[in-house]
């Protein structure tokens, strides 16, 4: 049995939190593979949204097991938010979530370091969320960071030592630290709420899973464009975004992968600094952001819109190794007269197909422009409901990209996920 892989395929909020949720009842498993309480994985079922954090989307489907994975980076007090507020809308947790002693903490100091760091940046912003993520990695590859199992050996002593290592660094650059009694009163609160779950050695527990011929499903956060190595750098997330970092935040080997699914809007959109070559700063774009409601589900910072990138979601499914595609947000475009997809840049004069290393402002979209359908589809519940103008539009974009579309997203809900034959 192969662990399936789940992932973004743009700049992360493609909606991967209601397709983990819908594919959840074929698999046993569920595991968060990286990131941090920086994603917002948005579901809504019955009538109810929910957002998580840090918590597997796997989560509301029966008696899954759900895992939180030694790639992702926890904050404690924002967990206990996080799970007292599902605890109250009747989902209990403590039998179906299983935590990795090998996920690293987010210190309250590291949050001041987040804030230190960003406006030591001037100009320069990288846009970061302020969750203290980036700071929480540094400290994990430089070998200073604490993990979830540290919590279990004399934790007192490896934590002072860590904040106090963080202090120093932020008295250097005389940044304020008199938030930080507050911050850590609701963190060391947050600390005992974690403990009510259990933890375990995941790279073991999940192995043996596979042994025993387990369905798992292994979730990313945010999205490929933001991978450390091969995102739009520097104004990427700390982790390793694409499929492989499913290996290294599980502890699997990668002849035990299987399907890898990409997720894409039928447009684009970004949060934060960094380039954006198909971004829209007209009327186009603001439609895109009204009629997606592109604000993030976290931080609620309203997103940059723009059309649909091919030559990034073509590097992006290369260097994921995407098997199946599936496509969010199509019934945003349900009113557009004409819809265009950048099937190219132009840099000089030059052409180019492939994503290059340095993406600046003088890179200019090259446009395919396609007739919109102007059809509300989100009342529809299968394929051959679809208008003649989408199916066009899909069959353009899988020429494109030389993967299949199976899935197509037509609104926020469980019932609105329509499977492509």
């Amino acid at each position: 049995m192969k662990v399936d892989v789940l992932l973004g395929l743009q700049w992360g909020d493609e909606g991967k939190g209601k397709i983990v949720d819908v594919l959840t009842p074929a698999y046993e498993i569920i595991a968060r593979f990286q990131g941090g309480p920086n994603a917002g994985h948005t579901l809504e079922f019955e009538g109810k949204k929910y957002v998580l954090r840090s918590v597997p989307s796997g989560i509301f489907q029966g008696n899954k097991i759900n895992i939180i994975g030694n790639g992702v980076v926890l904050d404690p007090s924002l967990f206990k938010g996080e799970i007292e507020a599902l605890e109250a809308s009747g989902h209990d947790l403590k039998k179906r979530l299983l935590i990795s002693k090998k996920a690293h903490l987010i210190l309250p100091t590291h949050r001041l370091l987040d804030a230190c760091y960003e406006a030591a940046k001037g100009d320069s912003k990288i846009g970061t969320t302020g969750k203290g993520i980036g700071p929480t990695y540094t400290d994990k590859i430089s070998r200073n960071g604490l993990r979830v199992g540290d919590l279990l050996y004399n934790f007192e002593e490896r934590y002072n030592k860590a904040k106090n290592r963080h202090l120093n660094i932020l008295k250097q650059y005389g940044f304020d630290t008199t938030a930080l009694a507050e911050i850590e009163k609701e963190w060391f609160a947050g600390v005992e709420k974690l403990k009510e779950f259990t933890f375990i050695d995941s790279e073991h527990y999940i192995n043996n899973a596979i042994k025993d011929g387990k369905k798992i499903l292994a979730e990313g956060a945010q999205g490929t464009m933001l991978d450390i190595d091969f995102g739009s750098y520097p104004f990427v997330t700390s982790s390793n975004t694409i499929s492989a970092g499913a290996c290294t935040g599980l502890g699997i080997s990668p002849g035990n992968t299987g399907e890898v699914f990409g997720i894409f809007k039928a447009y684009c959109t970004r949060v934060g600094s960094g380039p954006f070559p198909t971004e829209l700063f007209d009327e186009t774009g603001d439609k895109l952001r009204e009629y997606g409601f592109e604000f993030g589900s976290v931080t609620g910072r309203p997103r940059r819109c723009g059309w649909i990138d091919l030559v990034a979601l073509r590097y992006a499914i290369m260097v994921d190794g995407a098997t199946q595609l599936i496509m969010m947000k199509s019934d945003v475009l349900d009113t557009f007269e004409t819809i265009n997809a950048c099937i190219a840049y132009e840099i000089d004069g030059e052409r180019l197909t492939d994503f290059p290393f340095e993406v600046g402002d003088d890179i200019k979209p090259v446009y395919v422009e396609m007739k919109g359908w102007q059809v509300d589809m989100t009342k529809m519940r299968k394929e051959s409901e679809f208008p003649a103008e989408f199916n066009e539009y899909v069959a353009f974009l899988e020429k494109e990209l030389n993967v299949p579309i199976k899935i197509v997203s037509i609104g926020p809900d469980r019932e609105q996920t329509i499977e492509r034959r």
